[in-house]
């Protein structure tokens, strides 16, 4: 019988565990920084690319995630649909200095920046795309 209670506690552990874990997942959240302002900033030299007029979406991905596939898609569409809005993917493994300094623990990972490239939002795992379009919205409408 307890054999049997073992098994109980450790079933409805891992359901709610597995359901955090999904509520979570790629949600854009402000990014709780270090407090070193130096660190919330990416510049173009740090991404071997350009950032965007307006805004950039940074993806970190990995030659295995199969969720960076839809993400690139994604962040692509949003990209391509709102002017001065670029999106930028990066190989986790060819720029551990970045993925160490932005503490990126798993693919994918997405930073929306603004125009100076300041981190504004970060999501681990694939946001969604009415997500990414919102947070959008505000880091353009500051500009203006």
């Amino acid at each position: 019988m307890t054999g049997l209670w073992v098994a109980a506690t450790v079933l409805v552990a891992t359901m709610v565990f597995g359901l955090l874990w999904r509520r979570r997942s790629g949600v854009l959240r402000p990014r709780r920084g270090s407090g070193d302002e130096v660190d919330d900033i990416i510049r173009p030299d740090d991404l071997g690319a350009e950032l965007g007029e307006k805004a950039t979406l940074l993806q970190f991905s990995s030659a295995f995630c199969a969720p960076c596939r839809a993400t690139r898609r994604v962040l692509g569409e949003v990209a391509g649909m709102v002017d001065g809005v670029a999106h930028v993917e990066l190989d986790a493994e060819s720029h551990l200095d970045l993925v160490r300094r932005l503490n990126v623990v798993r693919t994918p990972t997405v930073f929306v920046l603004d125009d100076t490239g300041r981190i504004i939002r970060r999501a681990t795992g694939a946001p969604r795309k009415p997500d990414v379009i919102a947070v959008l919205g505000t880091a353009v409408r500051r500009l203006d």
